[in-house]
């Protein structure tokens, strides 16, 4: 996660802008074609950074889980993640 974390917070600062684009894109009644294109990217940035922070948990703390011998633990994360990404 550390290794990950300036990467992750830069992707989120740039969400943050693009948020704030979509605020005024509303404001100033931009062409709705637009402002989905705006919020489809801001959607995207949102699941990359999911995937960092996946691929992180699986590599490190489910791993460390399994080998601690919490099994049924590491197995019920690895099922509320998939869940969730199905969403």
């Amino acid at each position: 996660m550390n290794t990950n974390k300036e990467k992750i917070i830069r992707r989120l600062k740039i969400i943050e802008g693009q948020i704030r684009g979509l605020q005024n894109m509303i404001d100033k009644n931009t062409y709705c074609i637009d402002v989905i294109t705006q919020t489809s990217a801001v959607k995207q940035g949102l699941s990359n950074i999911e995937d960092v922070l996946l691929e992180s948990h699986l590599s490190h703390c489910v791993v460390n889980q399994i080998k601690g011998g919490e099994t049924d633990k590491a197995t019920a994360e690895i099922l509320k993640v998939y869940q969730l990404k199905k969403k």
